[in-house]
């Protein structure tokens, strides 16, 4: 990646900087920079998703199927593969040896045939007589991350929303609609051998009918977005600790944004005789993208010059 920022003519140093730009720089950068571009938003979502893995079977206890694994793999070698193409314009089969070991025998291509046997898998291990909660957290650990990765929430799920989700899981409510984000992409899969593509895109839709609100056992999904405030769900100070800004800078890059005028970032609530300002998880990319650009600081004297 920091190779490709190069090839385009960009830096991967900041002026007075003794190391090179990290991970999630790298990704802002290569997604947003206009002159820099190479990467699509599901590329980065590809690669948001091993980082996150990565990490956490760095520091975490991690469970992943072989399943789950060959879909991460092989659309990490993918996406290495069109990025090579696209900067460089090189062919990985022309860098790989002769002799390539097959990711795997059996390739699953289907991310909801997918989550169904997983969540069935860990039902079990919630079930009655069994109670293996940290087998069941575990194996629950990358299904959050991919699903956390597509609202733009690059941070590890904690204990206490692993266990929301084993108890959700296992009171019998659908994987759909724990896991709504996963239900917004699919995998594209084109060729054989070592010409075989995985790309994650948009899902264009998934079959749905039209219940009555008292039918029960049903899931509704994409019809519209029911739970506002689970879209929305972060308060500034929470927005300000997830781009790692004080409350201040953050209300200042916000208004220098206008993301109160964007409504995919950002919706007020009225409850009884509350009002709630409320951000989504977009707004932190947003953010972050925008930081790629101009300094917090920057930001900062603008808007009280501005005041």
């Amino acid at each position: 990646m920091k190779a490709a920022i190069l090839h385009r003519g960009g830096r991967i140093r900041e002026p007075r900087e003794k190391q090179t730009i990290g991970f999630d720089v790298c990704v802002r950068r290569s997604l947003s920079d206009g002159n820099i571009k190479y990467v699509t938003e599901e590329q980065a979502l590809v690669l948001r998703t091993i980082n996150g893995l990565r990490d956490a079977a760095q520091h975490y206890l991690l469970d992943i199927s072989e399943a789950q694994l060959y879909i991460h793999v092989q659309s990490g070698v993918t996406l290495f593969r069109d990025i090579l193409k696209s900067v460089f314009d090189l062919e990985l089969t022309t860098l790989l040896p002769e002799r390539v070991l097959p990711v795997s025998t059996a390739p699953p291509l289907d991310l909801m045939t997918l989550f169904d046997s997983q969540i069935t898998e860990i039902k079990k291990l919630l079930g009655p007589g069994k109670r293996r909660q940290l087998e069941a957290k575990a194996k629950l650990r990358p299904l959050a991350i991919l699903n956390s990765t597509i609202f733009g929430d690059t941070d590890q799920p904690s204990d206490k929303e692993l266990k929301q989700l084993g108890e959700e899981v296992l009171g019998g409510k659908a994987w759909v609609d724990i896991f709504k984000g996963v239900v917004t992409i699919k995998i594209d899969a084109d060729g054989n051998g070592s010409s075989l593509s995985l790309r994650f895109s948009k899902n264009e839709g998934i079959p749905v009918h039209i219940v009555s609100e008292e039918t029960s056992d049903t899931s509704v999904v994409g019809m519209k977005r029911v739970d506002e405030l689970g879209f929305y769900n972060l308060g500034a100070k929470k927005l300000a600790e997830k781009v790692g800004l004080t409350l201040p800078k953050t209300l200042a890059v916000i208004k220098h944004l206008d993301l109160r005028d964007d409504p995919e970032c950002y919706k007020e609530f009225i409850i009884g005789k509350s009002r709630f300002k409320q951000f989504s998880q977009k707004a932190i990319n947003v953010v972050k993208e925008a930081l790629v650009q101009q300094s917090a600081d920057e930001i900062w004297v603008q808007q009280r010059q501005n005041k």
